[in-house]
């Protein structure tokens, strides 16, 4: 019996995929599998992977036959996946050794739904540590009532799928799966669905993911188009949790989330490709006038005045042909 999958995406990673699959046969055990998922890399990377099947055990190889990104891959994965319990790395990250037992013993105790930890953050040569924004640790709670408060870090604000373990329950129920095509913020309509509708969950403080930052090929690094699907991302939060028993008590806290989202990508805007820069501020226009209106004017009244000034000014721009609503996430994945 495989008691956890492990879902590892890679693309275009020669440069780190040797330290992600070295840790991975420091976690190897028996009854662990490892599904390394090449998104149709075009670099040294299906060679690492091919030889890692034979020297890293449980590792098994499935190839895209066409870059499907981030989420497809994952999903994929997810597909395949055997285990009890389920656990995502990406393919530029690493594990301390013996990470993942410490997180099956952990589900195991616990009996709960999913659990988040801690990670190290790697920028060059510089390490800090951050944390789950849960307090209570060690204890079963349930995931709904760390949704709130609208105006501090919850656990929604800590998207990372690699940052925990899953039980295969989540995963029969539809949990799990991430919104195909989503090139970036596909965790954050993932990390909702879970805290809506699962019925159990636990932080643990065990650090033993090393999550690299800084790598150049990262779409947090690229300013190009892809960026802006954060905009699809949270549509698909708003839209769901508008349907939500609890709307009244959540939406607050979605329209906050996302307006801090397009406050942080305008304020950066200079990254961007000046198409793309130009597309950023119509379709965060359009997003903002697609909020529910009197839950955005909340929002905006409780933010900084620099920072609501902004969003205001981006609410009154004139809706031109970029300023069309995204797509849904039903839309899109049709």
């Amino acid at each position: 019996m495989v008691k956890l999958s492990v879902v590892v995406p890679f693309y275009n990673v020669q440069t780190y995929a040797p330290d992600t699959l070295t840790s991975l046969r420091a976690n190897a055990r028996e009854d662990f599998e490892f599904l390394l998922v090449d998104d149709c890399s075009t670099d040294g990377t299906p060679e690492l992977l091919e030889r890692a099947t034979r020297e890293v055990p449980g590792a098994v190889l499935v190839r895209h036959a066409q870059n499907e990104g981030l989420a497809t891959a994952r999903n994929t994965g997810l597909d395949a996946a055997r285990g009890r319990y389920l656990a995502f790395l990406d393919g530029d990250d690493w594990l301390a050794p013996g990470h993942f037992a410490r997180l099956v013993t952990a589900m195991d105790e616990l009996d709960c739904d999913f659990l988040r930890t801690d990670h190290v953050v790697c920028t060059g040569r510089n390490r800090s540590v951050r944390r789950s924004p849960v307090g209570r640790r060690g204890e079963v709670l349930r995931p709904r009532d760390a949704i709130l408060p609208a105006d501090r870090t919850t656990s929604v604000d800590y998207p990372y799928a690699w940052a925990g373990m899953y039980h295969r329950r989540l995963l029969d129920r539809g949990l799990l799966h991430f919104t195909p095509g989503l090139r970036t913020a596909e965790d954050r309509p993932w990390i909702w669905k879970l805290h809506r509708e699962a019925d159990s969950f636990a932080a643990v403080s065990t650090l033993g993911i090393f999550y690299r930052r800084g790598v150049s090929t990262s779409l947090t690094q690229i300013g190009d188009v892809r960026q802006l699907d954060f905009i699809r991302a949270f549509d698909q939060v708003i839209e769901e949790t508008v349907k939500d028993v609890d709307a009244e008590q959540l939406l607050p806290k979605a329209v906050r989330t996302y307006c801090a989202l397009i406050s942080h990508h305008i304020s950066s805007i200079e990254r961007f490709e000046p198409a793309v820069a130009k597309k950023l501020r119509s379709m965060s226009a359009a997003a903002l006038r697609r909020m529910p209106q009197d839950v955005l004017g909340d929002a905006l009244g409780s933010m900084d005045e620099q920072r609501a000034a902004v969003l205001r000014k981006l609410r009154r721009r004139r809706v031109g042909v970029n300023s069309l609503p995204a797509p849904s996430a039903t839309e899109a994945a049709a």
